[in-house]
This record gives C-alpha cells, structure tokens and sequence, in this order.
C-alpha cells in the first residue's frame, strides 16, 4: 500500500474527501495539520490512517518531524500534497527533502508562484500576456506606465489572493504605493487588462492532458472584493458547455507547464473591449496559473454543476492516471452567491431556502481566513438555464 501524506487535511473543511477518495483507492493517507486531533471532522478523522498535529506549521523544522515521524512508522513516503496554494511551496521542500518521487519539487514549482517566470510558459504555449516590469523604483515604474498607460496593476510576484494588491490610476497612486508596498516583497507591474475573468479547472494526467475540465466565471475582479469588502457571485459551466477556445487554450497552457496529475485552476481574462496589444473584444488573455484547485469550497461548486465527484477524479489519476468517474449524469449552472454580515439584504436565508428548496445545494458560512476574498455567508444552487441561475442571484443578493 502507498503512502500518501495530506498536509491540512482539516482546511477547507471539505478537503476530506480528497483524503476519502484516496483512502478508497488503495492509499494509505496520513494527515499533518495544525488544529488538534479532537477538532477533526469524523469524516476526516474515518479518511486518515493516522494524523500529526502539527501546532506551528509556520515552522518548517515542525513539519519535517512530522514527516520523519510518519516515515519511520510507515515506511517509504510515495506521495505528499495539500492542494492549498499557502504550503504548495513547502510541499515542494518537503517533497525535495525527504526524496518523495511524484510531484513537483522546488524548482518546478517556482514556475508557478512566480507571476513573472509564468509568463515565459504562457510564450511558450503562444499566448500574449499583458506587459509588465519587476518593479525597484518609482523612476522605472513611470518609465513602464509611459508605455502602456494608466492605470496599472502591482501585485506581489509571489502572492496568494488579493491581499497587498494595487490599482494605481494616475501619480498620486503610484506615489501612494511606493509608500505603502512592504519593502520586503517583490511587486510585479502589469499593464491594466479590462477584462471578464474566467478560469479553465480540472484534474490531469501524466501527460498534462486534462481527465476532467470545467469553466468558472467570475462576476466581480477579486481585489475589488477585497478593497471594497464586496458581497460576490461567480458560477461554474458544466465541462460540455465549455467555450472551445478556452478548451484550447487552457490545454495549452497545462502543456507549457508541464502539468502532471494535479488538479488546476487557470486564470484567464476575456476581453471586454478592442484592446490595441493583446487583441480584439473576446480574446482570451492569460491571468495566473493555479496548480491546485480553486478557493474555498469550489470543488463541490463543480460537483454539482458536473453531477460528478472531482475528488474521486483527482485520486483516480494518482491511482491509475485515468478517470473512472460516471460521466454520463444530467449537468447544470452551479453558482456560488455570497452575502456580507454588515450589508442589509431584502430576503432572510430562510426566504431563500424556502424558495429554492428545489435548487438549493449547500451553504453556509466561510472560515474567517478566506473571508476577506469570499464573503462571510454563502449559499451554492444549481439550474438549468442561466435565466434561473442570475434570477436566484438577484433574490439573493438584493439590498434594502
């Protein structure tokens, strides 16, 4: 039997079944994380052969004991993953460390955190990228924005989420965050792209071919959620409703970044409008990549559009490299609205479930370290047409 160790097994609190569906698929699936065992879901508890509490993961000397730890008692580690974008980079040190074979290790995984190094893979997949510096001072930040114009976009080149991110519209703002970027990050300077976001998610095989696709469509840019402190929707299109040239790109890129047996979530911009370098209204234009799945509990948003089980997916292709999940299920729009404790709504939750009792799939109330670029409650629903999606949408987030 092989063993895999599932670092954060406990967050998002779903990620259990990625621990199940392994679990059922012949691993042996040991749990390192920081909450105390007795804080575990039963769920959770029932997917793990054994789980190391691990207090201060900030610590990497804590979690190489807990490794060191597992290994002694179990024998040789085959895999190590968390599918959590805060410790992919530990993962790979981890993974580095102790020799475990499959999965990417440090080097390869810099490919993806680094915004900037993610656009030489994007050229090699033959896609233009908005235009960007490294940013080291105010004289070459004016310089780059003499070229592409106001605004700009400045975010770290390492980061996660919307934190410690920049409009910059014009020079006050610019001056504004020289004065206010931590000094000990390194900002990425991008062209501002008006664009739709939408992202290509799935799980690979060993060839970066993808077993499984969907599409997610973002209503509001993630970083005005977060400076605004905004109530939010965006809604998952299940894999047969997918636009084509978005399938194409999206394999693209998975092939430029060498994207093996993993689950993925690639960014991309649709243009609003005629841009002058990046191409006509409609053009699919590269954001980031994500080589682990989307935020928050959008696993189980692509679930119930798919009416399929991507947990299992994502252990099938570790298990087998192929997908032997039913693909044969009626599928919807999926959206996932959220709403604001502080903002008044029109309609109580209990309207809403009474309402929609028929199409209600899940909700609920995020955890306090994601809410800032989720919301604070939220509320999954599933239709068939887009009509009833976008109407439930209203009823939902409707303000007094």
């Amino acid at each position: 039997m092989k063993n895999f160790i599932f670092i954060s097994p406990h967050f998002p609190s779903s990620y259990w079944r990625f621990c199940l569906a392994l679990k059922n698929n012949g691993f042996n699936v040991l749990g390192i994380g920081d909450a105390p065992y007795n804080e575990l879901s039963e769920e959770c508890k029932y997917a793990l052969t054994e789980y190391y509490c691990c207090h201060d993961m900030e610590n990497y000397e804590n979690e190489k004991k807990a490794v060191e730890y597992f290994k002694e008692k179990y024998g040789f580690i085959d895999y190590l993953e968390s599918n959590n974008e805060y410790w992919l980079e530990k993962d790979a040190m981890l993974r580095t460390d102790f020799n475990i074979p499959n999965g990417p290790d440090i080097e390869f995984v810099k490919r993806y955190k680094s915004k900037a190094l993610q656009k030489q893979y994007y050229e090699k997949a033959g896609l233009k990228t908005a235009r960007y510096i490294l940013v080291n001072d105010i004289d070459s930040a004016k310089k780059f924005i003499d070229t592409v114009n106001y605004p700009v976009f400045a975010k770290p080149d390492n980061g996660v989420g919307a934190q410690d991110t920049f409009k910059i519209k014009n020079e006050i703002d610019l001056t504004n965050f020289f004065e206010h970027k931590d000094k000990n990050k390194v900002y990425i300077m991008e062209e501002y792209v008006d664009g739709q976001i939408v992202s290509f998610d799935g799980v690979t095989d060993s060839k970066s071919e993808p077993l499984f696709y969907t599409s997610n469509v973002f209503m509001n840019d993630n970083s005005e959620i977060v400076h605004n402190c905004l109530d939010d929707m965006y809604y998952c299109i299940p894999e047969k409703n997918v636009p084509s040239d978005l399938v194409d790109t999206g394999k693209r890129t998975l092939k430029a970044f060498g994207t093996k047996n993993r689950f993925f979530h690639l960014e991309f911009f649709r243009l609003k409008k005629d841009h002058p370098y990046l191409g006509k209204a409609g053009t699919i234009v590269p954001l980031e990549v994500n080589m682990r799945p989307a935020g928050g509990y959008t696993p189980d948003l692509i679930n119930f559009a798919n009416s399929l089980n991507c947990y299992n997916i994502y252990a099938y292709s570790i298990a087998y490299d192929k997908n032997l999940e039913p693909m044969e299920f009626e599928t919807y729009y999926a959206c996932a609205c959220s709403r604001r404790n502080k903002l008044n709504y029109v309609h109580t939750f209990n309207e809403i479930l009474e309402k929609y009792r028929n199409s209600v799939c899940f909700y609920g109330e995020y955890p306090e370290a994601i809410r800032d670029d989720m919301g604070d409650n939220f509320i999954f629903a599933k239709f068939k047409t887009l009509d009833e999606m976008f109407e439930f949408d209203k009823f939902v987030r409707e303000k007094m």
